[in-house]
C-alpha cells in the first residue's frame, strides 16, 4: 500500500505563509529554445547558498553515483469545445478514464450542464461534427462524468486541444513543446514539467558521465488544477493520481543507496511517487497503485535527496512540497532572488535544482 495523505503536524500550515508577489510579466508564455537554454537556479540547502546557471549545467551539480527519476506520463490532447443545443459554449477537459466511454472531467460552465445535458462537439480546428458529449452526473466543484462517442477517444488528436494552464494566454505552435522528449505512457492532463528543460542530447551527455536515469509513470490530473481553498492547508483534499514504478527503477534506486548516490526527483511528480512506494517492500513486478499523498512542511523524506523543479504558483500545494524539501524561508528568500533576477515561472519557465 502507498503512503496516503496523512497529519504531518500537530500545528496549523496556514496557506497564506506560502505566498509571495510575482509580476505578471514574469509568468512565461512561451517555451525558450533550445530546451536546455533556460535559466536553472540551484540551491544549496545544506549551505544556504544559491547560484545562477543554464539548464545545460545540470551535470555540475551531480555525480556518477546520482540516479535522475523521470516521470514518462504524456499529455493527452484532453481539451474539448463544444455547444449546448441553445448555443452557448461549452469546454470539456478529460482528466481520467473511469469506465466505457465515460471519463471524469472539468465541465465550464459546470452549473449550467446538469445530469442528461447533451453536449455538440466541434473539432480542434473548429469545424462542426456529428458527434455528441453526454453529462452523466456532475458536483459542485466543476467536476463532472461524461459520456464521450468513441470515434472522438480514438481521433483525441483531431478533436482535442493540449491543456495549457489558464496562466498561459500565448498559442502553443508546436503541441510538442508541452510534452518532454522522453513521454512515452499517455495518460495525463497537464505535463510534468520540470522535465521539459531535458533534451536528448543533454540525457546522453548526463548518461556519458555515468550518471543514470530512472523512470516512473505519474499520470497528472485533477490535483494539479485545484487550489488550496483553505487556511490551514492539513484540511486541503488531495485527488488520487495513478502510478507506476518498474522493477528496473526500483532496482536502480536501491544500487544508488548501496553506491551512496542520491536519487534527484525530476519534479513533483515523481517526488510524489517516489514517496508514496516502500523500496523495501516492493516485489518483482514493481509497484502501482492510486496515490492521494500530500507533502507538506514536516514530511519525512524516505526516498529523494535531492529535487528539479519548476517555479510554483503561490499558497498551492507544490509551495508546500518544495518547503517541506528546502524549508520555508529558504524558498520564499530563493523565489524573491529569482523575482529579483528576472526568472521565468510556472509551466513554460526556468528551473530550479533543490540539492
Amino acid at each position: 500500500m502507498p503512503r496516503d495523505f496523512f497529519t504531518q503536524s500537530n500545528e496549523p500550515i496556514l496557506i497564506s505563509e506560502y505566498d509571495y508577489e510575482l509580476p505578471e510579466e514574469l509568468i512565461a508564455q512561451t517555451p525558450v529554445e533550445p530546451r536546455d537554454s533556460s535559466r536553472l537556479l540551484v540551491l544549496d540547502r545544506h549551505r544556504g547558498r544559491i547560484e545562477h546557471r543554464t539548464f545545460r549545467d545540470v551535470g555540475d551539480y551531480l555525480s556518477p553515483a546520482d540516479l535522475l527519476v523521470i516521470n514518462d506520463s504524456r499529455v493527452l490532447p484532453a481539451r474539448l469545445h463544444g455547444r449546448r443545443p441553445t448555443g452557448g459554449r461549452v469546454e470539456i477537459l478529460l482528466l481520467r478514464r473511469v469506465g466505457d466511454r465515460t471519463w471524469q472531467a472539468l465541465v465550464r460552465p459546470g452549473r449550467r450542464l446538469k445530469p442528461g445535458s447533451h453536449i455538440e462537439l466541434t473539432m480542434a480546428d473548429g469545424r462542426s461534427s456529428d458527434e455528441v458529449a453526454v453529462v452523466l452526473d456532475r458536483n459542485e466543484d466543476g467536476q463532472a462524468t461524461v459520456e464521450i462517442p468513441a470515434v472522438v477517444e480514438e481521433r483525441l488528436h483531431e478533436f482535442g486541444e493540449m491543456p495549457l494552464p489558464p496562466y498561459i494566454h500565448t498559442r502553443l505552435e508546436d503541441a510538442e513543446r508541452y510534452q518532454t522528449v522522453y513521454a512515452d505512457e499517455a495518460g495525463s492532463a497537464a505535463a510534468p514539467t520540470a522535465g521539459l528543460h531535458f533534451t536528448p542530447e543533454l540525457m546522453n551527455s548526463l548518461r556519458q558521465r555515468g550518471i543514470r536515469f530512472g523512470r516512473v509513470t505519474l499520470h497528472v490530473g485533477i490535483g494539479t488544477f485545484l487550489p488550496v481553498k483553505v487556511d490551514d492547508a492539513r484540511q486541503h483534499h488531495m485527488h488520487a493520481e495513478w502510478f507506476h514504478v518498474p522493477p528496473a527503477t526500483i532496482d536502480a534506486i536501491r544500487e544508488t543507496r548501496s553506491r551512496g548516490g542520491r536519487i534527484v526527483a525530476v519534479g513533483t511528480t515523481s517526488c510524489r511517487t517516489l514517496e508514496s512506494i516502500d523500496i523495501d517492500a516492493a516485489g518483482p513486478e514493481g509497484a502501482s497503485d492510486w496515490t492521494r499523498l500530500f507533502i507538506t512542511p514536516g514530511f519525512e523524506f524516505r526516498v529523494v535527496d535531492a529535487m528539479i523543479t519548476n517555479f510554483h504558483l503561490p499558497k498551492s500545494t507544490l509551495m508546500l512540497l518544495v518547503s517541506a524539501l528546502a524549508g520555508r524561508d529558504a524558498i520564499l528568500g530563493t523565489y524573491r532572488e529569482a523575482i529579483e533576477h528576472r526568472y521565468r515561472f510556472f509551466s513554460f519557465g526556468d528551473a530550479m535544482l533543490i540539492i
